[in-house]
This record gives structure tokens, C-alpha cells and sequence, in this order.
């Protein structure tokens, strides 16, 4: 998959997701908001200039977004998180945005009541992707923006060279994505939960978490 799958399940499947901002005591804000559009790299959303959110985002130019998809129970549902820098394009792409969602003219229906809004884009950042619904698990990152298309660090947990493949991580693996067919042994960072069962147990101390 590429960025822009991504996207599209943030605004497609998911559309209302969670945005977290900070604000003027550095405490963090949460609100839904729907995601009006999305490209090849980029979300874009729209918000009132009265706004609490709109201050934060003009005062701060950073985001962070999470939502999930619908299904019957959660292990049937993908999320998808994105955090990054925001531009404000003011009116631009506003005719677009009602276009691509009719049911905001009921919220805002006179061209002269839309005066009021704003519409933002997430541009540079970094995002994961989580699917509960995949046996074992897939957890995906990647880039939008500066950098696209360039190798994501790797997150979360692997192995250094300190493995003498002693085996007793992979009884406490959840997912049984640790690969032991060579020594030092290898997570396979595609499907783990991040859970640090292998730190935990590991005698040499040679599973870490944090970037590879």
C-alpha cells in the first residue's frame, strides 16, 4: 500500500477521526473532525476562524489525527494515525470541499455563511497504519509530504547482534512474528503489537524497543 491508501481510508472508511492539538498551557485538546479531501500526500479540513481549534492550529501548525473504521467488533477494523505539520489555505479549496461533501451545506448553506471557514492541509508528517482484521496483525508506517516515499525508521521493537538465540522470547510473542531461523533473531516489524514481551524476558538484553 502507499500514502495514499492510506489517506484515502481516513477519508473514505473512516471520514470523522480524532484531531489532538495543544493549547495555550500545553495541554492537549481532542475533537472529531470529518476529513474533507485527500490526495496523494496530503488530508484537508475545514474549520470556522472562531474557533478554539483554529487558534491552536495557526498558534501551533501541527496535528495529530487517529481514526477507525466500522465493523462488527474490533477485530475486524483498521486505524489509521497521522501526525504532522499543517498549512492554512484559506478559502482555497473551499468550492471542493462542499462539492465532495454536500451534506456540509446544510451546516453552512449561504456562500456568505461560509465566510467563516478555513480549510487546512496536512502536508509533511509521519503516519501508521494498524489492521486488527489481518491474521497476524499488520502494522504499517509511513511518510506524507517532505520525504514521501523514502524508507520509514522502523518503530517499535527489533534485535540486536547481543541475540545468542536462547528462544525464550518467542514463547512470549503474541503474535509470533519473531523470526528464528538465524541467529541474531529478527522481528518481523510488520505485525508486531509493540507489546515488550521480549524485552522483558531477553537475558542478553539484546531486544530494545525505540528506532532501529
Amino acid at each position: 500500500m502507499e500514502t495514499s491508501d492510506y489517506l484515502r481510508i481516513l477519508k473514505e472508511e473512516i471520514h470523522s477521526a480524532v484531531f489532538a492539538t495543544v493549547d495555550e498551557d500545553g495541554l492537549p485538546v481532542t475533537r472529531v473532525i470529518d476529513i474533507m479531501l485527500a490526495d496523494e500526500n496530503s488530508l484537508y479540513f475545514i474549520t470556522a476562524k472562531g474557533k478554539e481549534f483554529y487558534r491552536q492550529l495557526m498558534n501551533r501548525r501541527y496535528v495529530a489525527v487517529s481514526g477507525m473504521t466500522g465493523g462488527e467488533g474490533s477485530m475486524q477494523k483498521k486505524a489509521v494515525s497521522v501526525r504532522g505539520r499543517v498549512v492554512n489555505m484559506g478559502e482555497c479549496l473551499l468550492d471542493q470541499v462542499f462539492a465532495e461533501n454536500p451534506y456540509m451545506a446544510e451546516i453552512y448553506p449561504t456562500r456568505e455563511s461560509r465566510r467563516a471557514l478555513e480549510v487546512f492541509r496536512l502536508c509533511e508528517g509521519r503516519g501508521e497504519y494498524f489492521d486488527l482484521s489481518a491474521k497476524p496483525i499488520i502494522r504499517r508506517s509511513f511518510r506524507l509530504g517532505a520525504g514521501d516515499g523514502q524508507a520509514e525508521p522502523q518503530e517499535g521493537y527489533h534485535i540486536t547482534e547481543g541475540c545468542d538465540g536462547c528462544g525464550l522470547c518467542l514463547s512470549q510473542c503474541p503474535q509470533n512474528c519473531i523470526d528464528s531461523s538465524r541467529t541474531p533473531f529478527k522481528i518481523q516489524a510488520e505485525h508486531c503489537l509493540h507489546c515488550g514481551n521480549c524485552v522483558e524476558i531477553c537475558p542478553q538484553k539484546a531486544a530494545r524497543g525505540g528506532s532501529k
